[in-house]
This record gives C-alpha cells, sequence and structure tokens, in this order.
C-alpha cells in the first residue's frame, strides 16, 4: 500500500474518516488506510511498534506518545470534540435523560451496554460510582473489550448503549436520546499528529491540515462531533 497514508484513529472518527476519505482524494490527496480502535487499544500497539503516518487519539493519548517521540509534537492539532450519549434500539422510548435524577432512574431500570477500553466507558465507569449505582448497573450490563456498544441494542442483549455520540451514530437500528447531562461529563477532545519515524511526512502534514480545515467541519458535525 506504498501509494497510501497509513492512519491509526480512535473509533470515534471512523465515521467522519470513512465521508473524507473519497474526497480528500479527490482533491489529490493520498489514499487512505484507516484501521480503527480505542485509544487505549491503540496507544498500546503504537508502544509495540505499529507503524502508521497518522495517528488520531484522544488529546491526552496523543500527548503521551508525543512526549515519548513516537509522535511529531509541533504535528499535533485539535480535530473536535465529542459527548458521551445514550442510545435505544430504533423505535424504542425514548428515556428521560435530562437531570442527574432522571438519568440515574433511567440506568437503574435498564440492562446498559458501554465499553470497557473506550474514553466513553471509562468516564461511564467513574459516573456510576459518584452516583452510587456501580454495584447495580454492572449487575446486568454488557461491558464489552471494545467496539461499538449499540450493537448491542439491535441483538436484544441491552436496554440502552453508552457511548461518544459519534460512535453510536456508526450503528444502524437504533435511535440517539441524546447526551449524557453535560455537568456530569467532560467532552473528549480528539486530536491528529504525524509519526515522527515516518517518510511521507509532507503527505502526512497535507491531510493534517485537512482535518483540521473548515472544509471538514460538516462532516464532523453530521458523525457526530463538534469541530
Amino acid at each position: 500500500m506504498s501509494d497510501a497514508i497509513r492512519v491509526l484513529s480512535t473509533l470515534a472518527l471512523k465515521g467522519a474518516v470513512h465521508s473524507l476519505a473519497g474526497q480528500y482524494q479527490a482533491a489529490g490527496g493520498a489514499r487512505i488506510d484507516a484501521d480503527f480502535a480505542p485509544t487505549l487499544a491503540l496507544l498500546d500497539r503504537l508502544r509495540a511498534g505499529e507503524a502508521a503516518d497518522v495517528v488520531i487519539l484522544t488529546r491526552e493519548g496523543l500527548d503521551e506518545v508525543a512526549r515519548e517521540g513516537r509522535v511529531a509534537a509541533d504535528s499535533c492539532v485539535d480535530l473536535a470534540r465529542s459527548w458521551v450519549g445514550i442510545a435505544v434500539k430504533a423505535g424504542a422510548a425514548h428515556p428521560d435523560i435530562a437531570t442527574e435524577a432522571a438519568l440515574r432512574a433511567t440506568l437503574l431500570g435498564a440492562r446498559v451496554a458501554y465499553s470497557r477500553l473506550g474514553a466513553s466507558g471509562i468516564l461511564f465507569a467513574k459516573l456510576i460510582e459518584r452516583l452510587g449505582i456501580a454495584a447495580d448497573i454492572n449487575a446486568r450490563a454488557i461491558i464489552i473489550p471494545q467496539g461499538f456498544t449499540a450493537e448491542r441494542l439491535v441483538t436484544g442483549e441491552a436496554d440502552l448503549a453508552v457511548q461518544q455520540i459519534s460512535e453510536l451514530k456508526q450503528v444502524g437500528g437504533i435511535e440517539v436520546v441524546g447526551p449524557i447531562p453535560r455537568e456530569l461529563q467532560t467532552p473528549a477532545v480528539f486530536s491528529a499528529g504525524r509519526m515522527a519515524t515516518r517518510q511521507k511526512a509532507g503527505e502526512a502534514d497535507r491531510l493534517l491540515r485537512y482535518l483540521a480545515s473548515p472544509d471538514v467541519a460538516p462532516l464532523l458535525r453530521e458523525s457526530g462531533l463538534e469541530p
């Protein structure tokens, strides 16, 4: 794949990257060969020596690999913010999640699917601990190692799926209820940078400029992200 630029990206940007890949190539850019996984999984892969030209991670994750010298610190750009949301199977009633009390009651009455590795799963695990309902929720929860939690709605294994809204929207047959109350969460910031040891620095920098450009903002919004 010498004609392609290799991208390792967090799942939260999967929809956006797929949408912009063709547009970028049509504008004269290289073909994008992308692979997607949660940030923590990607950090392990990068530290094990996996190669890429551009990586898209949470800002905290990108800062870590930049400090380690794996990513060129001067290339790093912030792309989008993302909020954790809740989804139900298409056609199901939308529960009340507008306030802390309503969210607490809704969670206690449902089977919840969330991810162990993703930023959303880490936030949700801390949230239910803070709300004092972790034991009750986890007794019935479907906790997946990685991937899209909303798939468990389609199979009937869960009543509610918790994940970044941009990840929930990747699954058909579901409906996004909305974000968890914003006062209960901090948005994840997703950022991109160029791998320090790769030979395609010019093409990588071109892609980074494109990802951070106003041209991409509508695609980010459509995928459930805030540019």
